[in-house]
């Protein structure tokens, strides 16, 4: 159901063994080292002062065609400091997106379509990453009022009452940590599984969300903890609760954001890492606004104050 968003990124790369990760990273990097200074060559990023950002035209909460999305919040963040223009290239996040968007061509113009991807894992294969702007986690989301309001934290799901727990319908998207974790705790018996990526422009991943887990098809979703946060607000009448996953040394659940710029332009990259860090309180007030989990540097949930200019409008456009 859900598309190549960074929950997909991080699922894959939480997956692979660690010196598989870094070959790829490093392959990845010589092979298009060349492709991006060729970028360089040809014309440097923002020569025009227009801000190109590659997105998701049905992405929520990350982005969609309307700016309803973090994203689109912070891609005009950072073209309001850098005084420039902003547009975007819209495609679905599947496979082919980083073809399609960074490293494709306006057939006209013969630049590249756009120059920035928001929300990628660090180390993702196909892009330099800059330095990550969020951390966080998956969670288990679930209705109150429905016997689960003693879950406050993932392993007080497994202290349930036996005859409980086994009747539970549990949602979970495939290939992704709460994948890992259901298996290890024999209950993927009763797995409701989802695919990772759909061929369907009008899918969205939040619908495991606003859609199943309030009509009651499932009892429990394990999502991407941006995704968890923001369609907790819109599931209908019941109040869900959102359930963070914890660092843990044997399964990756938390995972570190970037953006995305192509090989070979480190002084572009630069460019947005000095945003980064020179609007860091202000992107975190946009992402608490839409309820996504915000990690410290010791894997501890952060509680921070919503930019309150976003507070009503960050809500579900579905």
């Amino acid at each position: 159901m859900t598309r190549m968003t960074s929950e997909y990124f991080a699922g894959r790369a939480a997956r692979a063994p660690r010196r598989t990760r870094r070959g790829a990273i490093v392959m990845a990097a010589a092979l298009l080292l060349p492709f991006g200074a060729a970028a360089q060559q040809s014309g440097t990023v923002g020569g025009d002062r227009v801000l190109r950002v590659c997105e998701d035209p049905n992405n929520l909460p990350f982005s969609n065609r309307a700016g309803e999305g973090f994203e689109n919040k912070l891609a005009e963040l950072l073209a309001r400091e850098l005084g420039w223009t902003l547009e975007y290239t819209w495609f679905p996040q599947r496979m082919g997106f980083i073809r399609n968007t960074l490293r494709g061509r306006d057939p006209d113009s013969n630049r590249f379509k756009c120059d920035l991807v928001l929300g990628v894992p660090v180390g993702f294969e196909l892009a330099s990453t800059t330095k990550p702007y969020y951390r966080s986690t998956y969670a288990l989301v679930y209705a109150k009022g429905k016997g689960l309001d003693s879950v406050n934290a993932p392993g007080d799901l497994l202290r349930l009452e036996p005859s409980k727990l086994r009747s539970l319908k549990l949602g979970v998207f495939g290939q992704s940590p709460p994948a890992d974790w259901l298996l290890k705790h024999r209950l993927f018996d009763q797995v409701v599984s989802y695919q990772p990526q759909s061929g369907d422009p009008e899918r969205y991943p939040g619908e495991i969300i606003e859609k199943d887990l309030a009509s009651g098809a499932i009892d429990v979703a394990f999502v991407w903890g941006p995704i968890a946060g923001y369609f907790a607000k819109s599931a209908g009448p019941a109040t869900v609760a959102v359930v963070p996953f914890q660092p843990d040394p044997e399964i990756q659940f938390d995972f570190r954001i970037a953006m995305g710029v192509r090989f070979g332009e480190r002084e572009w990259k630069d460019r947005i890492e000095r945003l980064i860090d020179a609007n860091r309180p202000r992107i975190q007030a946009i992402l608490a606004a839409y309820g996504v989990p915000q990690l410290d540097e010791e894997g501890r949930i952060m509680t921070v104050a919503a930019d309150p200019s976003l507070a009503r409008g960050a809500k579900s456009g579905k």
